[in-house]
This record gives C-alpha cells, structure tokens and sequence, in this order.
C-alpha cells in the first residue's frame, strides 16, 4: 500500500514525497519592460514557502511560451534569457530545501489577453487597449459573447508554435527545472484543439480524434526531444468538457473516452504521468462538483489506460489525500488553493498521519 509520504520515481527522478502543488496563476509579472513576464520577489516568496513547507514538487503557474500566449499581461513566460536568470534563482532554492521545481508550459489560445481575475472578474482586453492584443485559435470562435473573436492559426503558424513550446522546454532545463508539464487542459490552446466544440477546422489539424489531437502530440514530440531522456513531461488534461456528462447538453465536447484513448497516444510519446483536471473549455457546461469530484477521472486513466496520474480538485484533508494514494486512486495528489491557505500543509499531513516530510534545519525544534 502506497503513502502520502513514500517518494515517487519517474524515470531517474524521485519526488520525496506524493503531495505535489499544482499550478496556480499569481498575475503578479510586468506586462511589459526588460522584466517582462520574469518572475518576481512576490513568485519567489509564494514559491519558496511552499518548499519549506514540505511540499514534494512545485510547479510553476501557467507559464507562456510566447508573449501572445500569456493568459494575462501578467503572467509569467520563458521566451527570454532574461526570464531564465529569474527563474534560476527560484529552483536553486527549491531544491535547496529538497523540492522538485516543476515548470508548467501553456499558450492561452482564445483565452489570452485577459485582465487579472481581482480586476473586471478577468474579463477580456480589447486589442485597442494598453497591453491587449487578438488571440489566436484552432478556429475562430470566441471564448464567450464578451470575448474577442480570436484569429484562427495557419498551418505555418501552427508549426511556429509547436517550436515555441521546444524552445521553451530548452530555456526551462537551463533554469533548473526537472519536471516540465504541457497544459492541455482548461481550455487553452491545446484543449481547444483536442475538443470538437471549439476545433471546426477541416485541415489536417480538425474533424477526427487523430487530427484534432495532432497538434498536442506533436507539441509533446518536440519537447520530449528536447527534454533529457532521465527526466519526466507531465501533461494536464481536462478529461471531459462536462458536455457528454449532462444528458440534456446535446453540444459535442472533448470525453472521459477520448482522454483514455488520449492517454496512450501519450504514453507512445514519451509522457511519464497525467495531470488529470476537469472543464475549461465551455463557458456554460454544468459541472457536477462535489467532494473528490475529479478524482474519479484520474483513477480511471490509471486504471484504463495504465497510466500514472495526479489527482487535483477540493482536496483538502490529510486522510482524505492518505485514501487517494493508499486505494490507488493516484499516484499523487496535487493541492491549489489549500496550499494557498496553509502552505505547510504537507507538515499538517505528516504530523496527524505520523508520516514524515522534509523541513528547513532552522525549523528543527518546531
């Protein structure tokens, strides 16, 4: 029986101990100016406690491959050495306290260009206003009536971009990241290929399973060629649009099906876990959410499809996260906005479940 507490080895790499943090936006990077996109003293401080925490691997919020694939004006990106130096300094110290840095590569699509969620609720900038600009999309369909129809991508474009997400794997290893995530979930670029509510093309990259996902795989391609072959690509996954799930919703969206089958594309491919999550990608789809909500999805890719995951979503108790692991639901949990509540939750963990997580030295009589 597997613990919250045991390491987790993906290929050369041990993660000390199965609860991970996941991915969370800060908004807090310049829009614009030498430090465009770099991460701060803020993302350093949000960062940092969550390693003395105890937490196992931390990975990175969103962070954009391009400038037009920054969700935000804000958000952080690596396109730039001058975003590597940064980073650099965040996961010598990560690792100083025994934490795996973890970087989570996107591209927003039609989801891009939007102000900070404590701002106008995160509503879309207009290209006319400062630091907006016009998203780009599989399709050109906008995200919801307020939003700024996107420009659909060319084919050339397309390859422009599977580039950029390689050379943003490079820059990643060159901070000091050992794990690097693709997001393929949440709507953004990625999930709105893989799902036919938002992919109407009818080129190589729309219509069937294999032409909608062509793009995601060949984004993982590139980056598993670039990435060393001793460490692990995770990818976050909606594993359903909440479309198919409600029985009065006749829109056609991205299944718990098509993520199994998904899956084992992935695992051809060089990808070592899955990121499971859920939604994102339809602005009106009627989620059933309760406790352990996601968590059935994950086990059902471990399960199905043979894969290891990560299991995310209103978890927030140590023996909730122990029967996770211990029943073989996941592999791993990962914790978001607990994590921003009580950032040593992991120490909560170990000392109620009489476990055990790595801690400062100065913290050694606490």
């Amino acid at each position: 029986m597997s613990s919250l507490f045991d390491g987790y080895t993906l290929r050369s790499l041990t993660i000390p101990n199965r609860i991970w943090m996941a991915a969370m936006c800060q908004y807090s990077a310049a829009p614009e100016g030498e430090a465009v996109g770099a991460p701060t003293d803020w993302h350093f401080a949000h960062l940092a406690a969550r390693a003395t925490g105890g937490t196992g691997l931390i990975l990175t919020e969103a962070t954009a491959v391009s400038p037009e694939g920054r969700i935000s004006p804000y958000d952080l990106g690596i396109w730039n050495d001058t975003q590597v130096a940064a980073f650099r300094r965040i996961t010598e110290f990560l690792k100083s306290q025994g934490t795996v840095p973890g970087i989570q590569l996107a591209h927003a699509g039609r989801k891009a260009s939007t102000e900070r969620t404590w701002v106008d609720r995160g509503r879309q900038i207009t290209p006319h206003e400062p630091f907006g600009w016009t998203p780009v999309a599989p399709s050109a369909i906008a995200f919801d009536e307020a939003s700024t129809p996107p420009k659909e991508l060319t084919a050339e474009r397309i390859g422009e971009i599977v580039q950029e997400f390689a050379d943003a794997a490079r820059r990643a290893l060159a901070a000091g990241f050992e794990v690097v995530e693709l997001h393929g979930a949440h709507g953004y670029l990625i999930h709105q290929f893989l799902a036919p509510y938002s992919n109407h093309r009818t080129d190589m990259y729309g219509g069937s399973f294999e032409a909608r996902t062509r793009f995601a795989l060949e984004v993982v391609e590139a980056v598993r060629a670039v990435w060393p072959e001793e460490l692990p690509v995770f990818f976050r996954i909606s594993a359903t649009d909440w479309l198919t799930e409600n029985p009065e919703d006749d829109r056609e969206g991205w299944t718990t099906e098509d993520t199994v089958r998904f899956a084992k594309e992935l695992q051809a491919r060089g990808v070592d876990l899955m990121d499971v999550s859920t939604g994102g990608n339809v602005p009106d789809a009627k989620i059933t959410v309760g406790p352990h909500y996601q968590v059935p999805f994950a086990q059902k890719v471990r399960n199905k499809a043979g894969m290891p995951v990560a299991a995310v979503g209103m978890i927030t108790e140590p023996e909730q996260a122990q029967a996770i692991i211990a029943s073989g639901q996941a592999d791993a949990v990962l914790l978001g906005r607990e994590l921003m509540r009580n950032p040593y939750w992991a120490r909560r963990a170990a000392k109620e479940l009489n476990g055990q997580v790595a801690g400062p030295v100065q913290y050694h009589l606490a």
